[in-house]
């Protein structure tokens, strides 16, 4: 009997003791680069449920760009510039990018202007980012990846660097 109570005690004290995952994210510098993880994930005029939602994202890895944080919720802005608060569950810290502009940019075998055309990615494509430095990016879109500069995309800044 005594072995069940102090198992008990033990889970009831991991309980209590952890946090929700929003809260365990690391400390980041705003404003920062996040991306919609969820499938369906509403935009809400305030930091809580009792606000109105104000959108309905349906598109998982749309980037956005975390502006402020309110305990669990997570102030943002989308590529077209919408700004509202979505619950930090719903997002990833995986980083992703979009196509701007209005013409398909070029997918490179390498980090170079002079690299050998992949195939073209049309305005509006979302894909993951790594690689990035001095201008470009490797971007992997439904599992083709290749190299594209980074004026080209809204998810990262210009002077910015990722693994």
């Amino acid at each position: 009997m005594r072995i069940l109570a102090f198992g008990l005690a033990a889970l009831v004290t991991a309980a209590l003791g952890t946090e929700p995952a929003a809260a365990a994210d690391p400390v980041r510098k705003l404003p920062y680069y996040a991306s919609i993880s969820a499938g369906r994930a509403r935009l809400r005029t305030g930091p809580a449920r009792a606000y109105p939602a104000s959108w309905l994202y349906q598109r998982a890895d749309l980037p956005v760009r975390v502006i402020a944080i309110h305990k669990e919720w997570r102030k943002i802005a989308d590529p077209d510039g919408t700004e509202g608060w979505m619950q930090a569950n719903l997002m990833s810290s995986t980083r992703t990018a979009i196509v701007r502009g209005t013409t398909p940019i070029a997918i490179l075998d390498r980090p170079s202007d002079t690299g050998r055309l992949q195939w073209r990615a049309a305005p509006g494509v979302v894909g993951r980012l790594s690689q990035c430095g001095n201008g470009w990016c490797k971007m992997d879109i439904k599992g083709q990846a290749g190299f594209v500069r980074v004026d080209a995309l809204w998810g990262i800044d210009a002077d910015e660097a990722l693994p």
